[in-house]
């Protein structure tokens, strides 16, 4: 799609899913980037891929489907540990290359316990050197919550 057109010219007045679909920007490999973000808090949760299959699914059932490039497969989020993440609203850039996912997140986005993935923050020392610290919030032990090792 595209060249120089942007997301809602490519709408072209229409209106449902299929449209939504047709006019996003997919990458090489029919995936586009998607940020999900609280939508009490505003926090950031997280960064995935999708790739058609994966929103389909998502405006289907409510809940946010993604694409594992590391396992080549179209996933629930949460299909594990239960900790779901509930479609609030989604939105594109101009570009409609990357969405942004509004969801209601039960208990924890990362898999390692934390309620957001970005756990961790770089942050200058009075020295001038930077340094990392965690200053994310555990909600849940992943060793009680998944059944195989997460990396």
């Amino acid at each position: 799609m595209g060249g120089g057109v942007e997301f809602y010219e490519r709408m072209g007045g229409r209106e449902g899913t299929p449209a939504f679909l047709d006019a996003l920007k997919w990458d090489r490999d029919g995936l586009v980037a998607v940020v999900s973000q609280d939508a009490r808090s505003g926090e950031v949760l997280g960064v995935a891929f999708a790739d058609r299959t994966a929103l389909a699914k998502t405006f289907e059932t409510g809940l946010m489907h993604y694409y594992s490039r590391s396992r080549r497969k179209l996933w629930l989020k949460g299909e594990e540990s239960g900790h779901v993440q509930k479609l609030v609203e989604l939105r594109t850039d101009c570009d409609g290359d990357a969405i942004l996912a509004k969801v209601r997140q039960v208990k924890g986005n990362c898999h390692l316990g934390f309620f957001s993935c970005f756990s961790y923050a770089l942050s200058k020392s009075r020295a001038g050197k930077w340094t990392l610290k965690s200053v994310g919030k555990k909600v849940f032990d992943p060793k009680k919550v998944y059944k195989t090792k997460k990396s």
